[in-house]
């Protein structure tokens, strides 16, 4: 079987669908399928192309035994809804063109977040006569209303109109999770078509360490109790609200045995750093972005791992990937996400809850694994244990056999 899968992030860059993407496009190919997939050059999230690349109009590789077509697109930084639309259009341009000389295909693939990636797998897959895949990793547009990002009340009205007719011209939907699914359902989707294959983790990749020496001596966090933050930082994060909790511990007489580090980049990180330099937060370490390779080092840093969004329904509905990738590598969470994510900690018993944007609550969740080293260590045990019900290998072969399933390939 050919799969032709559209994704406008992919590795070397390093956030959750292009790890996703990857992951289970190495799966399909050790399976003896055909993948391609049309991507840009990778520049996510500072909107600079990496180095190795450049931003043309076609160029091609193989990485892993998948054929990778990268196709010029507009580039920006992650910040600022005009010009990501313009990079989201280009890219749902120059995809759909170059999947014109993709032939043989079997299926195609779409992946959100943003639906215009899966607007060019619906016009490719009615040239091409295929079946296609809505691969649902967002609710979006909604999801713009929620962070305040765009103001404009008719343009997202007409934007949820295109969701909608996206939804039921697709052959099938493969959300990530079930609460999108019962979301979809309530919208007037038909639930027969909606298939949940949540976020998982490489456990060849991410698993338990010991803390990187290195990198301990280079930000000095030799005997503090370290937490941190590592992945986008954005306006659905609300990461002023682990700030806060830095200030509040930084007040108290044994603040200092506590450090955060926030890792990545996004809309928000230039006024968090400027915050916590004004603020004098020398408890709070910011690091840039860094290679797949390199954040695990980082994730080995960390005593507990802060896993965040902004308060509000919609994000119930999420589960953020990291959290599986702290389970792979026995990382205790403070869990600032209400839902179906939240389920997941408490089931599987590998962190503490707390209220989203509520520091107080963070703080004393801080306090409480820094000072309980048995429930740290009962934390611990249990990541590697949970994270093999997310195992990327079987859940990748979970959507193939859907993909299969679709193209008659079964």
């Amino acid at each position: 079987m050919h799969i032709l899968f559209l994704t406008d992030n992919f590795p070397p860059e390093v956030n959750a669908p292009a790890s996703r993407t990857f992951e289970h496009c190495r799966e399909w190919v050790k399976a003896g399928h055909q993948v391609t997939v049309i991507t840009g050059a990778p520049n996510f999230p500072k909107g600079k192309v990496f180095d190795g690349y450049c931003n043309r109009l076609w160029q091609q590789e193989i990485v892993a035994g998948i054929r990778v077509i990268r196709v010029w697109t507009y580039i920006t930084a992650n910040e600022g809804f005009s010009k990501r639309t313009l990079d989201y259009l280009s890219y749902m341009l120059t995809g759909f063109l170059a999947s014109l000389f993709v032939r043989r295909v079997d299926i195609v693939v779409g992946t959100s977040p943003q639906f215009f990636t899966v607007c060019a797998a619906y016009a490719s897959s009615l040239i091409k006569r295929v079946p296609w895949v809505f691969e649902l990793r967002d609710i979006w547009p909604e999801s713009i209303r929620v962070v305040g990002a765009m103001k404009q009340r008719k343009v997202l009205d007409l934007l949820e109109k295109v969701e909608l007719f996206l939804y039921r011209k697709a052959s099938v939907i493969v959300s990530v999770t079930h609460a999108f699914r019962t979301s979809l359902m309530r919208r007037g989707v038909n639930g027969d078509k909606i298939r949940v294959v949540t976020n998982g983790v490489d456990i060849s990749r991410f698993s338990p360490r010991d803390k990187d020496t290195e990198l301990l001596l280079l930000h000095r966090l030799q005997g503090k109790f370290v937490a941190g933050y590592i992945g986008t930082h954005g306006l659905a994060h609300a990461l002023d609200t682990l700030l806060d909790a830095a200030k509040a511990l930084k007040a108290t007489p044994d603040g200092d045995r506590f450090r955060i580090i926030l890792l990545g980049d996004g809309a928000n990180k230039a006024s968090l750093r400027q915050r916590a330099e004004t603020e004098g937060l020398d408890n709070v370490i910011f690091v840039d972005s860094v290679s797949k390779d390199q954040v695990v080092r980082y994730w080995s840093l960390l005593d507990a791992s802060i896993i965040h969004l902004k308060k509000d329904k919609l994000f119930t509905t999420v589960i953020p990937s990291k959290l599986f990738e702290c389970m792979g590598m026995a990382i205790p969470m403070l869990h600032g996400v209400q839902g179906e994510s939240a389920d997941i900690v408490e089931r599987e018993d590998v962190g503490l809850l707390f209220e989203p944007e509520n520091t107080e609550a963070l703080v004393d969740g801080l306090r409480r694994l820094a000072d309980d080293p048995e429930l740290l260590a009962r934390f611990k045990a249990n990541g590697p244990l949970g994270a093999k019900h997310y195992d990327r290998s079987s859940l990748a072969a979970e959507m193939l056999q859907i993909l299969k399933t679709q193209a008659g390939k079964a």
